[in-house]
């Protein structure tokens, strides 16, 4: 164990999981990284292994989860997202654990009517407790190219990212009583699915069958991650390689200036300042500086 490793208990943590687990890095073959889980056919895999969808018509939708579990790192996707009137669709791309204490690391992308925008919701859950939604427009159509899509997982913090901008940082405040996610290993799930009950203005505006299929569409998967084997003290040791870049993906100057031009021009919601769903007061972790 490197003498770095000795100080404060978060140093501790963060020194005995990039000591025990192993990193891998590589880009993303579906049929090698993904298994189609839900929607009987409506998920397809092709232009070998490099491409996939999912669809959702009026009987079912459709959904795929990765194969390997992992604990810490970056992982990037870049979508297409159903184009024209998406309204009541969402299209969810997230990291999730099992069980009623499970934790979660969520995108999940609110179609819209022609012409309006999509809602980008993001939320993090810790033992199974979410309520930490932010919600965003972004600053393009993402329905007519792809875009990435990044979790940077952490012991300090966890970051989203849309093309390697980032627009929101969930801090570790274990100090202060917040749980975080950092014990249970976590698989990549996406699904697209009819949420038309609440998706869109709040469920006013329903799905237009009459459109569907809808379809949204994945490529360029990439983990620079731990991959989990199924113990509690071991990783898979293929494809190994150093975790100095991934341990390096922190906000730097330009970063933050990045952050905060996302959160002020194009975040519609942030539960931190929703002091009518909060009227006791705002959760703890919102009281401490965002970045």
């Amino acid at each position: 164990m490197g003498s770095s490793c000795n100080v404060v208990s978060m140093a501790l943590l963060a020194c005995l999981v990039l000591n025990s687990l192993v990193f891998v890095a590589h880009g993303g073959d579906f049929y090698q990284d993904f298994d189609l889980t839900w929607g009987d056919k409506r998920g397809k895999i092709f232009n070998g292994g490099k491409l996939l969808s999912l669809s959702l018509d009026r009987v079912s939708g459709s959904g795929f989860q990765s194969k390997k579990e992992y604990l810490f790192g970056r992982i990037d996707m870049q979508l297409k997202l159903v184009a024209g009137n998406s309204a009541g669709t969402v299209t969810a791309y997230y990291l999730s654990s099992q069980g009623p204490t499970h934790d979660e690391i969520d995108f999940e992308f609110l179609g819209n009517l022609s012409g309006d925008p999509y809602i980008l919701h993001t939320n993090v859950f810790t033992q199974g407790k979410g309520n930490r939604e932010q919600q965003f427009y972004l600053w393009f159509d993402p329905t007519r190219n792809f875009h990435t899509y990044s979790i940077i997982w952490k012991p300090q913090h966890i970051i989203f990212l849309v093309d390697n901008i980032p627009i929101r940082v969930f801090k570790n405040a274990e100090s202060i009583g917040v749980p975080f996610p950092k014990s249970q290993p976590m698989r990549i799930y996406s699904s697209l699915w009819n949420a038309d009950d609440w998706a869109t203005r709040g469920g006013l505006v329903k799905t237009d069958w009459a459109k569907a299929p809808f379809t949204a569409y994945y490529r360029n998967f990439n983990a620079n991650a731990c991959v989990w084997s199924g113990t509690s003290s071991s990783c898979a040791k293929t494809n190994s390689v150093s975790a100095g870049a991934w341990e390096t993906n922190e906000l730097d100057a330009p970063g933050r200036r990045r952050l905060r031009w996302v959160q002020k021009y194009f975040m519609i919601y942030n539960y931190c300042t929703d002091l009518k769903r909060f009227p006791q007061g705002v959760p703890p972790e919102c009281k401490r500086p965002r970045f």
